[in-house]
This record gives structure tokens, sequence and C-alpha cells, in this order.
């Protein structure tokens, strides 16, 4: 049973003890009792597109009955706030402010049947930490990150590009900051395994290159000397030597890169003109143009964020139609160039674009049918009286869309079903959190049972070792 009165101090003191126990701990091994079988990869690189806050399902890509705004409308009727549109795929349709995905879902498979868990009281950083480790927080060892997972088990493409690059989600100065650090991190696995982190994709440069007016001498004696503090410093009674050693292997691939020629794949201003002003709708969109150039240069895994800021973004607590208008606006142009960029250069049979968020919206239920969650909406209302009260703004966990290019999936498919009305539950092939991480391990060339000793017990890339790739979403596996 979850304790529905867990609260985010209860998240953020569980999420420091398992760090404290993880930092202390030895090198996890990697269990050889009961020898893995790893698919066949089908790709080399994964890029998530990560709608931080809750991106509503019936206002993007699963188009319910549509109810335009009038006065005095009561609430429970509207199930959609925008029109449905056709796409180049018959049977599949997305709503209004996506037409530039709608003529590239050909290219890709499309997800209605997304389920999460409801974890009672409903916290976004409990929900993305379960979706980004595939854990349920809290945890006795730090869990680490999905791209973590593809960074240990694939190791790089390009030893000189880190494996594993988080674009666009600041974790300083915003609210939740800790709790977004949780998830974040390489875990168990160790520093060298955690994120590069570029929070302003248009300023990348300034993170592979040393501090304006530093001498090169100097950088590298500064590093010397850093290393020298991460050995001898305070952190040394805490960590093991397999976090301190994975702490300077971090270092020396971070001065590795500076001094290397692939770090021109992080400057943006090397692209011409009409392609960069074709991604840029803001700091996602150039983050999309990021992730390509990455891709180019031998990145592994690479997490674009609309960024998850508390109550802004994705996170309709009102307002949330006009909302979904600017966020559309972000998104849609830049995924689709996306996909056309990486088809375009041969990369996209071999990169696998997913497009995901932590649960749906709904106007009327918190969580799903039943559920104690607290209502959060700031929209409270029985009818339409003004425009702030149009929109998704409740947290839904009974389904949601997943959307996925390349790396072997098929092409114009649609899997999975919703309810036609509300509650507007999954009714037809439901995929867990669970079971996408394998579907994403198995396109990587990853058991979903790959496990390592951690703390005496063995931890799995997904829960239990139990989830089971969807095979129906690929083109040529059964």
């Amino acid at each position: 049973m979850i304790d529905t009165a867990f609260s985010r101090r209860d998240f953020l003191r569980a999420m420091s003890a398992a760090g404290l126990t993880t930092i202390g701990a030895g090198a996890p091994q990697l269990l050889a009792d009961e020898p893995v079988k790893h698919p066949k990869p089908t790709a080399d690189t994964c890029i998530l597109l990560w709608m931080g806050g809750g991106m509503a399902a019936p206002d993007t890509f699963d188009p319910k009955r549509y109810t335009p705004f009038e006065v005095g409308t009561p609430v429970e009727k509207i199930l959609c706030t925008f029109p449905s549109i056709d796409t180049v795929v018959d049977n599949i349709k997305l709503t209004q402010g996506l037409e530039h995905v709608a003529r590239v879902i050909d290219r890709g498979t499309l997800i209605r049947s997304h389920v999460v868990a409801d974890l009672g009281n409903i916290l976004h950083s409990r929900h993305q930490y379960h979706w980004h480790t595939g854990y349920i927080p809290p945890q006795t060892v730090a869990c680490p990150h999905i791209g973590s997972w593809v960074a240990r088990a694939r190791g790089p493409n390009n030893p000189a590009i880190p494996p594993f690059i988080n674009i666009g989600q600041r974790l300083e100065g915003v609210g939740e900051q800790e709790e977004l650090k949780a998830f974040t991190t390489g875990g168990f696995f160790g520093t060298e395994y955690g994120p590069f982190n570029l929070p302003f994709p248009d300023d990348a440069t300034a993170a592979v290159r040393p501090p304006k007016g530093m001498t090169a001498e100097r950088f590298a004696d500064r590093q010397k000397k850093y290393k020298e503090l991460l050995k001898a410093g305070p952190l040394g009674e805490l960590a093991s030597d397999h976090h301190h050693e994975s702490m300077l292997r971090a270092v020396d691939n971070a001065h590795r890169l500076l001094g290397s020629k692939e770090r021109d794949a992080f400057d943006l201003s090397k692209e011409p003109k009409d392609v960069y002003d074709a991604y840029n709708t803001g700091r996602f969109g150039l983050g999309c143009l990021l992730a390509r150039r990455l891709t180019e240069a031998g990145a592994r895994f690479i997490e674009v964020t609309t960024e998850y800021v508390p109550f802004l973004h994705w996170d309709t607590h009102e307002n949330g139609h006009a909302t979904y208008a600017r966020m559309k606006k972000e998104i849609d142009r830049p995924v689709a160039q996306l996909v056309l960029d990486l088809e375009k250069r041969g990369l996209l049979d071999r990169t696998l674009v997913v497009l995901a968020t932590e649960f749906s919206r709904d106007m009327m239920i918190e969580g799903v049918p039943g559920s104690k969650a607290v209502d959060q909406s700031r929209a409270k209302t029985d009818v339409l009286k003004e425009k702030t009260h149009y929109g998704l703004h409740r947290h839904f966990t009974g389904s949601g869309s997943v959307l996925m290019f390349g790396g072997g999936v098929k092409k114009g498919f649609l899997y999975g079903e919703t309810a036609p009305e509300r509650p507007l539950l999954t009714t037809k092939n439901p995929v867990t959190i669970r079971d996408l991480h394998a579907t994403i391990f198995a396109a990587m060339g990853i058991s979903p049972k790959t496990a390592f000793d951690v703390e005496k017990r063995p931890f799995y890339a997904t829960e239990d070792g139990k989830g089971q790739p969807v095979t129906a979403l690929f083109a040529n596996r059964r």
C-alpha cells in the first residue's frame, strides 16, 4: 500500500539517505550467475524528448470530443480543448497545433496506452523519478537514470563525447531542484555515467572550453589540484574507492573533451542560419538542434526537456488551453525537424527518438477514478466562467501517449486505445513504465534482466528484471 501522505519533505529525506548509503558502497558488480542474453540492438543512440510537467494526451496526441470555449459550459462535458487534425497516416489524428508532427508521423509509432502508477499523493518529482529510473521512490539506493543504464551497458559511441547528455533542465535556481537532482544522476554507477548537464543549449560551448581568460597551462594545473582535492577532501570520509575513481574518471573525460575536435558539436553557431531558425522556437527547439549535432558526433543517450518548473510549461493547474497553444508552438516544428534531419543524414534508422511525459491530465479526475490523491487544480469550478478555467488541469494517471521514431520501430503505426468518454482509461494494450523501459533497452541492445550486485542484492535494469519489451512496436522483431 502506498502511503498517500508521503510528502515532498519525506521524498527528499529518503533520497538523501539513499545517496549517502550508495556513496559509501563499493563498485556495483555485474551479476553473472545467470548469463543474460542481450538482444541485437536496433539503435545506437537514444534521444528522449521530455515533456516535463504532465502533458495532457487528449489535447495533444490522443484527441477526443472537442468542446470550444463558451462561458457557462459545464466542465464535466469537456474532454478536449483543441479540434483534431488529419495526419499523413489515415488512422491517426492529432490535435490542432501539431501540424508539423502530423506530417512526419508516418516515420514513427504512436502509443496511446501508456499507463503509470497511481502513487497516492501525486508529486511531479516522484512520478518523474519513477519514469526516469523505473523505480518508485523511496529506494534504499540511488537509482541510476535510464540514460546512465544505457551509458553503463553500451559505453560511449565516441570516447570524446559524454555518453549521457541532459539538455534544457536547470538544476539550480528553480523550484524542486533537489528533487530533480535525485533522479538526474548516475546513481550507484558513479559520476562518470551521470549526465553532462547543458541547461542552456545556445551556450553549450561554454561547458566545453576553459573559463574566459584562463590559459591552457593554468587550466591543466587547476584540474590537477581538483583531482587532488577529490582524493584528500572531506568526501574521502564518505565515498568509497569506486566513487572516488568514478569522479576522477569523469574529470579526465571532461578534460579530454575540452581538447578534442568533437567539442565543435556543442557550437550551434556553426549551423546555417536557415537551419538554426527552423529549430529556434526557444530553449527546447535549440535543444533538439543540439541533440542532432551530438548524435552525429557520437553521443549515446540524450535527453532534451521542455524543462520542469512547478506551475510552468506543461504543469498547467490553470489557463491550460492558452498554455498548450504556446507549448505546441515550442515543440511542434523542432520535433518534426529533428526527425527529418536525422532521416536526411541517414541516422534515423539507428537513432531511437522517444517523446514522453510523467502523466496525462483531465478536467475532472485527479489520479484515476477512486484515487484519494489531493486535487491540486487552481481552476476549481463546475462551469466555465473565464478562459483560465479552460484546459486540462488535474493529474491523470490512467492513460497517456508516447511517440517514438526510428531505432527499429514501425512506421505509421498506432498502438493501444483509450476510452472515448471519461474516464479516459486505457482500454487496449496497456504499456507500463517497466515495459516501456524494456522496449527502449531492447532497441539499445540491453536485456531488461541485466542486473548488478548493489549492497549484496541484485538491482535490475527494469523493476525485478520483469520488464517485457513490446515487440509489436518493432518492424523486424518478434
